[in-house]
């Protein structure tokens, strides 16, 4: 079957705000409602909107002297420090705001402006440093381009309070502090607040903001899911709405690493990967492995190309290794092993679990970080069982076996991190039981035509593709039949 390829989103700008107070800074947790990153620590801030470019263009003369991008991140990310944190800037520093005025702007962004126009509140900006830049990467269709400031501020946030808000708690606290909790997986931050911590913690924190301030960093340089779990997302031709695969480098710089899913096979991706185990090696790391969770084309990059950047053993199942080009330093691994990765600071151990309901030979990794999960399920969009060697029973018993490991993240082949897995994982239970038992109900009410039957198992959702929707259909009349349910 031929699916077409999706297109990466352009990203929209944002602006983040990182309110210091001597060395320390503020750091807010997000609720654990919000469908991105619940349960993360992160800054203020959000995107920019409609209502403040419209803001921007009736008052042209706001931050001048700055560039287009900054003027409209600027006001976005004052309007969201009102709503997010309660807190207006003034001529030195910043206050709190009226709680009603508060409440009326977040009942409607166009209030804010009203305010600022009213002198309500103030949207003095000259202290705000912008200190670094980046762009998500194309991991999901919603992604931004955010611009991080900096600013002293000595006032108490009051987090937001109404109908849906983003933070339920704050705190000041170094970055040290927080990278310290982070590589003891006691916080989880976004990726890109860690690489900007390491940055803060190269030296005093007013120098290193200096320093960066300079030169704004703006790429992702290393994207750091968990300790010891760097994503490298690779272009690949894999199902719609994904348009890579993550290649994950696991370990820390300096230590024993193994490269995960190296899917690169086109000159963009081949190129990525290069750099990146460039990056590895400069490091001081010795690469002792790469694995393969599995044999499909989107996971498994050109070998012969691969081979012209770094040399390590390949370790994969059985029916994984039989799928790929031989190699003499090839072994296989299993259910139940498990391997060490030593570095700086101790040793963590990953174990093997096998998942092969989406293919044959899948197999998983566990470690305190949560789990390499492969195409088990994903953040965005769905993950297919194809019926041509799939096995749709032991793919759901898959799902139940993750859900119980009760894993503090899961890294999924396609797609953002899993922030919350056993949310994800029962909902991606509930779904397949349910969409199983309407393909026995449409059986036992006599149909026998297999595009009959997927109409009527399907009938929820109309929009889902013509061949894909068919094939899963297969996939659970073959799984029906092995269970003895229908003959």
């Amino acid at each position: 079957m031929r699916v077409e390829s999706a297109t990466p989103h352009p990203p929209r700008p944002s602006a983040s705000v990182m309110l210091r107070r001597g060395d320390e800074i503020l750091i807010c947790r997000r609720v654990s409602t919000v469908p991105s990153f619940p349960d993360y620590w992160a800054f203020p801030g959000g995107g920019v909107s409609r209502v403040d470019r419209a803001a921007l263009a009736a008052h042209p003369e706001w931050f001048t002297e700055r560039d287009d991008d900054e003027r409209v991140a600027l006001v976005a990310l004052l309007r969201e420090i009102v709503e997010e944190v309660g807190l207006a800037p003034v001529s030195q520093g910043f206050v709190q705001v009226d709680s009603d005025l508060r409440l009326r702007i977040l009942s409607d962004k166009k209030n804010w402006l009203n305010a600022v126009e009213s002198a309500e509140i103030g949207i003095d900006a000259g202290d705000f440093i912008l200190f670094s830049e980046r762009t998500t990467p194309p991991l999901a269709p919603l992604r931004f381009r955010n611009h991080f400031f900096t600013v002293e501020c000595e006032a108490e946030p009051i987090l937001e309070f109404g109908e849906r808000p983003e933070f339920d708690e704050y705190r000041w606290a170094t970055p040290q502090q927080l990278l310290d909790e982070w590589n003891s997986h006691l916080i989880r931050i976004p990726p890109p607040l860690i690489m900007i911590l390491r940055e803060l913690c190269e030296g005093p924190i007013e120098s290193s903001i200096k320093n960066m301030a300079k030169s704004p960093q703006r790429e992702n340089v290393r994207i750091e899911f968990a300790p010891g779990v760097e994503c490298l997302p690779i272009p690949t031709a894999t199902l719609p709405p994904s348009t890579h695969t993550n290649c994950y480098i696991l370990g820390e710089p300096g230590g024993q690493r193994v490269i995960v899913d190296p899917a690169a096979r086109d000159e963009d991706g081949l190129s990525m990967l290069k750099e990146k185990i460039k990056q590895v090696l400069e490091s001081g790391s010795e690469i002792i492995a790469t694995i393969f969770t599995h044999r499909h084309k989107d996971h498994v990059g050109n070998l012969d190309e691969i081979s012209e950047i770094y040399v390590a053993p390949i370790w994969a199942t059985q029916e994984t290794l039989a799928s790929i080009p031989h190699c003499e330093l090839s072994s296989i691994i299993s259910e139940g092993e498990s391997f060490t990765l030593s570095g700086v600071n101790g040793q963590v151990k990953w174990d093997i679990i096998e998942t092969p309901g989406h293919c044959p030979g899948q197999i998983c990794l566990i470690s305190q970080a949560g789990i390499i999960s492969a195409d088990n399920v994903a953040q965005i969009g769905t993950i297919l069982v194809p019926s041509n060697e799939g096995d749709m029973t032991t793919y759901i018993q898959g799902l139940h076996r993750l859900r119980e490991i009760d894993a503090n993240l899961l890294f999924p082949g396609h797609g953002p991190v899993v922030t919350n897995p056993n949310r994800l994982l029962s909902h991606y239970i509930k779904h397949r039981e349910k969409r199983h038992e309407s393909v026995f109900s449409a059986w036992k009410r006599g149909l026998r035509d297999i595009n009959e039957i997927s109409d009527e198992a399907y009938g929820d959702t109309p929009d889902a593709h013509p061949a894909l929707k068919l094939d899963q259909t297969k996939s659970h009349l073959d799984a029906l039949r092995k269970e003895g349910r229908i003959q």
